[in-house]
């Protein structure tokens, strides 16, 4: 028997394989397979060249469990090892500057095992002790025993084994027996094994038979399926790959479309990316890409290697030039992985493009669960945005499509205003926005259909893009205002009747939580609604905008701003005014006139004080002008009030208001109530 201690300088390797990956310490079932599959595969290549010309036999990769004994064992029938070999490849281990290494890495080792050629001691990781007996393929060859518990110290012995191979006999630690439930085992070959290119066999496949399960004599063989992605795409049918998708996605719809990468310049990548049905659910679709290094799984977070907007796409991505075990911020800065996604990138841009190209019906059938995934990209990428601009489509309200440049087209002529500025309508739902929407196209505007998760921020995005351009929100305004083709005609009404009208409905407005409004009088016409409620739109695209960016949350704490616009064309709105005139002229006649003197009054004070500097007014001066104001603030204050308490019992003032909030759908609870029986009684 040999003994002697391990290669390494430093004696902490141990404690460094635990304690930096113990957070991640199921990998090692994948190292060891991995290592048994490459062994098995050497072995496959010899015997093409003619360098080993015995018989192959059955080169699976076998893993049983040893409950009682605690073992996990690994086993191939590969090309095995001589004592030399075990020395060189075992206990030397193979990476320069280990102190260096560990000084510099401490804190941040996610790296150390695969990366740095320490993969066979990932075992470590989950074992108190580790054997390897093993035969070399070679002729004369004996067998070998190698035993280390954890400690520099190992031994190395004669062994009997009667075929070439090597088992790797690991004696689970105490504090890691959930490796040693079949269970676990199962669940973690089938996640890092899947798709080996070696049949990874673990015990026998079960029937259910006479009430329960029961082993069969036929091997389970873990990965069954065979990977799509190493095959040629001409090789491959449509039903292939929706097969394939089924078999990683079992639970997911049909993909919309899918693209098969291939490429050997200047990086080694092959993989299948999938076309989910994207509806809104951005968060739950992520994570369905899996990251395989020669069709051994890596990780399924992907977020570095694949740009983050194409994490919404499914399937696999398969490159040895990315390595197994690598921290986040060294795959971020890795040459390849930039390159990697870059790739990507252009070919799922480019395969879009030809997808449009060739059959455009098929691609707007496919839109609606095509476009939050190209807005997302147009709005998370610049580079997509400039291939994306070309194929992402516009639809309006009548579910017809158009790209960015058919829809400038189709509206300009229409929809330019006075000062030259192209504006788009849209709305975000066609049914609450419905009589906004019918008043646009009355005036044979269009509408773009802009309901999706993310429509609103990529119409924002488009609005910076293009030149002389404005996206404007259907309901914000009166169409008439929201493209202006001439000055706003005045109303007819005198300064004093517009006050009183408008505060004859502002002091009527109900009460609504996180709501504020203001009371416009326009001339509309009579024909035109009577009253509408319009939404500011530059604070709803603020608080539209605070859902996506982070540092505008006091956005979304601020009040709704809504404007109540009155027709002063309309008869409805004429009868108010007549009647509260009526009933509020005798009472109004003396504030009126006394307010307008003490307005003159101030006015006449402030032009006196002008002349002077602030330090040259006398405190009666001063006294004067606030004794004053206070005056004036009171009468309009007692103004209001009359025309409050008139408006209070006029029906139309709050039908009218009722009718235009529920229009909105801002009329609930006991508002509606009221309104429903006041809209009885007035049926009478």
């Amino acid at each position: 028997m040999q003994k002697g201690n391990i290669g390494v300088t430093t004696e902490n390797i141990f404690p460094v394989i635990k304690k930096f990956l113990y957070s991640d310490h199921e990998i090692f079932l994948r190292e060891m397979v991995s290592n048994a599959v490459d062994a098995t595969q050497k072995l496959k290549t010899l015997a093409a060249t003619g360098d080993f010309k015995g018989e192959l036999g059955d080169l699976s990769v076998r893993i049983s469990l040893n409950e009682k004994e605690g073992t996990l064992t690994i086993s191939d029938h590969g090309i095995g090892m001589t004592a030399e070999e075990i020395e060189k490849y075992i206990n030397q281990i193979a990476f320069s500057g280990v102190n260096d290494f560990l000084e510099k890495y401490q804190d941040k080792a996610e790296a150390i095992i695969g990366h740095f050629g320490l993969g066979f001691y990932s075992a470590f990781m989950v074992s108190k002790k580790v054997e390897i007996i093993t035969k070399s393929y070679k002729e004369g060859s004996k067998a070998v025993k190698w035993s280390c518990d954890g400690s520099p110290e190992y031994t190395l012995e004669d062994a009997e084994k009667q075929d070439r191979g090597s088992d790797i006999i690991l004696y689970i630690d105490d504090d890691c027996k959930e490796f040693l439930q079949k269970s676990k085992i199962e669940e973690l070959l089938n996640k890092y094994c899947k798709f080996m290119p070696v049949p990874i066999v673990f015990g026998k496949k079960t029937e259910w038979k006479d009430g329960k399960n029961v082993e069969t004599a036929e091997d389970n063989i873990i990965n069954s399926v065979e990977p799509l992605w190493v095959k040629a795409p001409s090789s491959l049918k449509d039903e292939d790959y929706k097969s394939f998708y089924r078999t990683l996605f079992p639970m997911n719809d049909e993909p919309l479309f899918w693209i098969h990468l291939n490429v050997d310049y200047p990086f080694n990548l092959t993989g299948i990316l999938y076309f989910p049905r994207v509806k809104n659910n951005i968060e739950l679709q992520r994570n369905k890409i899996q990251l395989y290094c020669n069709q051994v799984f890596v990780t399924d977070q992907v977020e570095g290697i694949v740009p983050e907007f194409l994490t919404l796409l499914h399937g696999v991505i398969d490159s040895p030039d990315i390595p197994l075990n690598v921290s986040r911020s060294y795959l971020q800065s890795d040459s390849n992985v930039k390159k990697i996604a870059s790739y990507i990138t252009k070919k799922v841009a480019d395969r879009l493009q030809s997808i449009f190209k060739e059959n455009r019906k098929e691609y707007e059938e496919k839109w609606d669960d095509l476009k939050l995934f190209i807005n997302y990209g147009m709005l998370s990428d610049s580079d997509f945005y400039e291939r994306a601009k070309d194929f992402a489509l516009i639809k309006d309200t009548e579910g017809k499509y158009f790209t960015l440049e058919e829809y400038k087209k189709l509206i300009k002529d229409n929809q330019t205003d006075k000062e030259g500025i192209l504006v788009n309508l849209y709305t975000t739902n066609k049914e609450e926005q419905y009589s906004y929407i019918e008043a646009a196209k009355a005036k044979g505007y269009s509408v773009i259909d802009a309901s999706g998760q993310l429509d609103v921020p990529t119409l924002s995005m488009l609005e910076q893009k293009q030149d002389k351009t404005r996206y404007v929100r259907v309901d914000s305004d009166i169409v008439e205002r929201i493209i202006q083709k001439e000055d706003t005609p005045k109303n007819n009404l005198s300064e004093e009747e517009t006050d009183n009208l408008s505060e004859a409905f502002r002091s009527q407005i109900p009460a609504i939580d996180k709501a504020e409004f203001t009371v416009d009088v326009q001339s509309l016409g009579e024909t035109s609604q009577p009253v509408l409620v319009t939404q500011n739109e530059y604070m709803r695209r603020m608080k539209e905008m605070s859902q996506f960016q982070q540092g505008m949350g006091f956005y979304a704490q601020m009040p709704d701003t809504y404007n109540l616009v009155l027709n002063a064309d309309h008869p409805l709105v004429k009868r108010v005014l007549e009647e509260v005139e009526a009933s509020t002229t005798k009472e109004l006649k003396p504030v009126v006139s006394d307010l307008k003197g003490l307005q003159a009054r101030l006015a006449a004070l402030h032009q006196s004080q002008d002349k002077k500097k602030p330090e040259e007014l006398t405190q009666e001066e001063k006294d004067e002008v606030q004794s004053t104001q206070k005056s004036i603030s009171e009468l309009q204050s007692k103004k209001k009030t009359i025309i409050a308490t008139c408006a209070k019992d006029n029906a139309i003032v709050h039908q009218l208001i009722d009718l235009a909030l529920l229009q909105n759908g801002m009329l609930q609870g006991a508002a509606l109530d009221k309104f429903l029986k006041r809209s009885i009684s007035l049926i009478k």
